[in-house]
C-alpha cells in the first residue's frame, strides 16, 4: 500500500510529467505526429477480445538515479503499472478507439541506482466488459519520452505470463435489480497467483517473451497501423486515499473483536466452520476493498457489495437505508479461494461501490485469520472550494447536510468520466452529465472532466448528426433530446470557462445535431415523430419517460421546447465565435418554433401549456421548458411557475427534472421560495440516504444519481444569486434570493480567483477577483460591481441599493 502522501505526489507527477521530461538532455521523440518506437505487446496465445489477466515485466540497470524519467503508458482494456513495487499509473481513462488515452507520468521518484523493474498487470474483460468499455484487443504499451530511455519501451524483450488466478464472476439473475451495465466481478484462486510478481527480486525466468502487435501511433500520425489512435489523457489520475469501514452490524459464526473493522484487529474463523459478517461503511462510497488474510487453506471467502438492503424478499422496497432488520442482501460479489499463505492481500482489479459489505467465509482443515479489512477511496480528484452558510441554525444545519450529501453524490458519480450511477451503469449520459458539470464548476471550479465529457460525447456523433445518449459506450444508444442537452453543456462551458478555442471546435457538432433535428421539423417548425428513445423525464404516466404527443407521435411540446432552447444556445455560440449569419438562422428557427408552440400548446383557460396541440395532458416538464425558453413575457411566466409548482394534477417532475423546474424560480423572480421546494431531498435524508437516489421513493433502483444533486448549483445560483453574465465568466451577475433569511454568506471558485458574497441585511459585501466586473441586482434594480471589495447598502423595497 502506498501512503496517501505518496499517492498525492504520484498524481502531481502525472500532471507535470510532460514539462519535467523536457527540462534537459536530448531532443525528445515527436510522439504527437510520428509512430512510436514502442510496440503494443501481448502474451503469446492471447485471442483478441477474450477474457484474460496478464503480467508484464522489464528489468533495467541504471548507473545513477535520474532527476526525471517520463514515460507514456496505455493498455486494453485496462492496466496498472508498478515501478520497483510501487504503483505509478493506472488506466487508461475510458474513451473511444479514435481517441484512445495514454497516461504520462514521471517515474524518477521510484527509480534507484542499479536494477529496476517495471511491472504491469493488464486485463481484458472480454465478452463480460462494461458497456462503457471500448476495446480493440488485449494489449500493453509503454513508451519512454526520450530516446536515451528507450530500454523501457515495450517490445518482445518484455517478459509476460497469463495469470490464471482470475476468472469472471458473473452475477446470478436473482441478484440483479434493474438495468446493469458493469463488467464481471472476479473469482480469484490464490493457488494460481504469481505472488510477488511486482517485486524487483521476483524470478521471472520461466515467463515468456511478449509478442509484438504493432507500433503505438498517435491520432495525428499518417496511416495508423492499428485501431488505437492515441491521445494524451486530459484529466488527472483518480484520487486514492485509505478509508476504514465503520462497523459490524451483524456477525454469525464468529465474534469479531471490539473496534473491528474501524481499526485493524485480527479476526479468526475456526476450521470446519462458516461465518458471516455484515459490515456498514455508514455512507455510500466507491473504492477498492482490500482484504489481508493468513492461513485457512482451501477456505472460500465471498465479498458482497450493496448500496442498501431490501425489505423482505421484495427487491423494490428499500425502506430506511440505515435499517437492516428483516432485510435481504442483493448485490454483486467477488470470490476468493485461499491457498493458506501468510498475509495474502486480495484487492480487486477495478473499484467497487458499497455502503454494506457482506463477508461470507467457509473454512476447511485450517482456521483463517483476517488480519485486516479496509477500503481505499477512489474518485476523480475534485477539491471542494464552495461554501454557503445562513444565520438560522436549524436552516443552516439542513443546508449543510444537503450540500454534503450532494457533494458525496457528485464525487461518487465522477471518475474517469461523469457517470449516471456508480453501482449499476457507470455511463456518462448527456442528460445527467450536464447537471453534474455545473455542480463541478460551482463547487470546485475544475472544468477538466467537463471538457473531457463534452469531447467524448462529440466524438460519439454518427452520420445522422446525433450524438450517442452516452459516451464512451461500445453499445450504441440514441436519446435525441440528450443531443440537445449536449448543446446546452457546450453553452454552459462557454459561459463559465475561458476556453473559446475548444468551444469553437464543438460548433460543427452543434450544427450537425441541429441539422439532424431539422430533417424532422414540419413547415411550422414543430417536430414530427422522432426516431429512437425520446426520454425527457421519469414520469409514471409516461412510458419509458417519453412525453405525450399527438396521436401520430408528433408535436410533443416538451420536445419542441427543448429544441427551441438548443437553437437559442447555438445562436449565442455562433454569434460570438463563428457565423453571425448562422446565428440569425438559428434565432429565426427558434422564434418560428416559439410562435408555433404558443399557438398550439397554450391553454388560455388554465394559464399553462399543454403537452400537445389537443391539450389532452399537462406536465410540469413542458411548462418548465416553456419558461426557460422564454416563450411568454416575464409576468406571464411568473404566473405559470406559480401554478405549475403547486398543481399535483400535472405530470410531476422527478428529482432529475427538478433541476430545471426549480431553476425557473430564479428566472421569474420567485427565487426566495427555493428552500421550500426541497421537500424531496428532505424526504431522502429522512430515509437514511447518504447520497441522492435516482428518484424519490423507496422503490428507487439506484441510491446514487448525481442528476439529483442540483441543490449544489442552485443554493449558490438562486439563493446566493451568483452566476456568469458573460462568456468565460468574464462578468458576474449577483442577484440574491434570500427569502426570509437575513444573513447569507457564500463563496465559490472563479477562473480568476474567488467570488464571495456576504449578505447581512441591510448591508452586502461582495468580493470579486482581479479584473472581473459585474452587476448586483436587488429588488429589480442593478448596481455596478468592480474588482475587489464592494460594499452596498440595501434600501427599502423599490429603492434598490446605495
Amino acid at each position: 500500500m502506498l501512503r496517501t502522501s505518496i499517492r498525492t505526489a504520484l498524481i502531481a507527477s502525472f500532471l507535470f510529467a510532460g514539462l519535467l521530461g523536457r527540462a534537459s538532455g536530448a531532443e525528445p521523440y515527436d510522439l504527437v505526429h510520428d509512430r512510436w518506437p514502442a510496440q503494443w505487446i501481448a502474451a503469446p496465445g492471447v485471442f483478441g477480445e477474450s477474457y484474460g489477466v496478464y503480467h508484464f515485466r522489464r528489468a533495467i540497470e541504471l548507473t545513477s538515479k535520474p532527476d526525471h524519467f517520463v514515460i507514456h503508458v496505455s493498455g486494453d482494456n485496462r492496466y496498472q503499472l508498478y515501478v520497483n513495487g510501487a504503483l505509478v499509473s493506472w488506466g487508461p481513462a475510458r474513451s473511444d478507439l479514435t481517441h484512445w488515452y495514454y497516461e504520462t507520468v514521471d517515474i524518477a521518484p521510484q527509480l534507484t541506482t542499479g536494477k529496476n523493474v517495471l511491472a504491469a498487470v493488464v486485463w481484458n474483460d472480454g465478452p463480460y466488459k462494461a458497456v462503457a468499455q471500448n476495446t480493440n484487443e488485449t494489449g500493453f504499451l509503454l513508451q519512454a519520452d526520450r530516446p536515451e530511455n528507450a530500454a523501457v519501451n515495450t517490445n518482445k524483450s518484455w517478459k509476460c505470463v497469463q495469470d490464471k488466478a482470475y476468472a469472471p464472476q458473473l452475477i446470478p439473475k436473482g441478484q440483479i435489480i434493474g438495468y446493469y451495465a458493469l463488467g464481471a466481478n472476479e473469482r480469484f484462486d490464490a493457488y494460481r497467483y504469481p505472488w510477488g510478481w511486482r517485486d524487483v527480486s521476483y524470478n521471472d525466468a520461466s515467463w515468456l517473451n511478449a509478442i509484438e502487435i504493432g507500433p503505438g501511433a498517435p491520432r495525428d500520425s499518417r496511416d495508423s497501423p492499428n485501431r488505437w489512435m492515441l491521445v494524451e489523457r486530459p484529466i488527472p489520475l483518480e484520487e486514492l486515499k485509505p478509508e476504514r469501514i465503520a462497523s459490524v452490524r451483524r456477525a454469525e459464526g464468529i465474534k469479531p473483536p471490539d473496534g473491528f473493522p474501524k481499526k485493524q484487529a485480527p479476526v479468526t474463523v475456526p476450521a470446519h466452520s462458516t461465518a458471516s459478517l455484515l459490515l456498514d461503511q455508514s455512507y455510500l462510497t466507491t473504492g477498492y476493498p482490500e482484504l489481508t488474510m493468513s492461513g485457512g487453506k482451501d477456505s472460500i471467502l465471498t465479498i458482497r457489495y450493496a448500496e442498501t438492503l431490501y425489505t423482505g424478499t421484495n427487491p423494490i422496497d428499500k425502506g430506511n437505508r440505515s435499517g437492516i432488520e428483516g432485510k435481504t442482501f442483493y448485490g454483486y460479489f467477488d470470490t476468493y479461494i485461499s491457498d493458506g499463505g501468510s498475509r495474502r492481500v486480495y484487492r480487486p482489479l477495478y473499484w467497487r461501490t458499497w455502503r454494506y459489505i457482506k463477508l461470507d467465509i467457509t473454512t476447511e482443515d485450517q482456521p483463517l485469520t483476517i488480519d485486516d479489512f479496509h477500503g481505499e477511496f477512489s474518485a476523480y480528484p475534485f477539491v471542494r472550494k464552495a461554501s454557503l452558510t445562513v444565520e438560522d441554525p436549524k436552516i443552516n444545519t439542513e443546508i449543510q447536510k444537503i450540500l454534503d450529501t450532494g457533494w458525496r453524490t457528485a464525487r461518487l458519480c465522477a471518475h474517469e468520466t461523469y457517470m449516471d450511477c456508480p453501482y449499476y451503469e457507470q455511463l456518462q449520459y448527456a442528460g445527467d452529465a450536464r447537471i453534474q458539470m455545473m455542480i463541478s464548476l460551482y463547487m470546485t471550479g475544475d472544468s477538466r472532466l467537463m471538457r473531457n465529457g463534452i469531447a467524448l460525447l462529440n466524438s460519439s456523433r454518427t452520420a445522422e448528426g446525433a450524438t450517442y445518449s452516452r459516451a464512451p459506450s461500445h453499445l450504441q444508444q440514441y436519446i435525441p433530446p440528450f443531443s440537445l442537452w449536449w448543446i446546452g453543456m457546450v453553452h454552459d462551458y462557454w459561459m463559465y470557462v475561458n476556453d473559446p478555442g475548444f468551444v469553437k471546435e464543438m460548433l460543427p457538432g452543434v450544427e450537425a445535431v441541429l441539422s439532424f433535428y431539422e430533417r424532422y421539423q414540419k413547415p411550422d417548425g414543430s417536430l414530427r415523430r422522432m426516431p429512437w428513445w425520446n426520454f425527457v423525464d421519469w414520469v409514471k404516466q409516461w412510458p419509458e419517460g417519453v412525453p405525450p404527443a399527438a396521436a401520430d407521435g408528433s408535436s410533443s411540446a416538451a420536445l419542441d421546447l427543448q429544441l427551441v432552447l438548443a437553437y437559442q444556445w447555438a445562436a449565442d455560440l455562433e454569434k460570438s465565435l463563428a457565423s453571425r449569419a448562422r446565428a440569425s438562422e438559428y434565432r429565426a428557427a427558434a422564434e418560428k418554433l416559439k410562435a408555433t408552440v404558443l399557438v398550439s400548446d397554450w391553454d388560455a383557460a388554465r394559464g399553462i401549456f399543454a403537452d400537445q396541440p389537443s391539450h389532452r395532458t399537462y406536465s410540469q416538464q413542458a411548462n418548465t421548458l416553456a419558461v426557460l425558453a422564454r416563450i411568454v413575457p416575464p409576468e406571464q411566466a411568473r404566473g405559470i411557475v406559480q401554478k405549475v409548482v403547486n398543481d399535483n394534477s400535472l405530470a410531476q417532475a422527478s428529482i432529475y427534472f427538478r433541476a430545471y423546474m426549480n431553476a425557473t424560480l430564479r428566472e421569474v423572480g420567485l427565487g426566495g421560495e427555493y428552500l421550500a421546494m426541497l421537500g424531496p431531498w428532505r424526504d431522502m435524508m429522512g430515509d437514511g440516504l447518504t447520497t441522492w437516489a435516482e428518484w424519490n421513493g423507496s422503490d428507487a433502483r439506484s441510491d446514487c444519481h448525481a442528476w439529483g444533486a442540483s441543490p449544489n448549483i442552485e443554493l449558490f445560483r438562486t439563493l446566493a444569486g451568483i452566476e456568469s453574465a458573460a462568456p468565460g465568466f468574464s462578468k458576474v451577475r449577483i442577484a440574491p434570493n434570500p427569502g426570509t433569511l437575513r444573513h447569507v454568506i457564500a463563496s465559490m471558485p472563479h477562473p480568476a480567483g474567488e467570488i464571495r458574497v456576504d449578505l447581512r441585511q441591510p448591508v452586502v459585501d461582495i468580493d470579486l477577483p482581479v479584473g472581473i466586473e459585474g452587476q448586483f441586482v436587488w429588488d429589480g434594480i442593478s448596481h455596478p460591481l468592480h474588482p475587489g471589495r464592494n460594499r452596498l447598502k440595501l434600501a427599502i423595497a423599490g429603492q434598490g441599493v446605495h
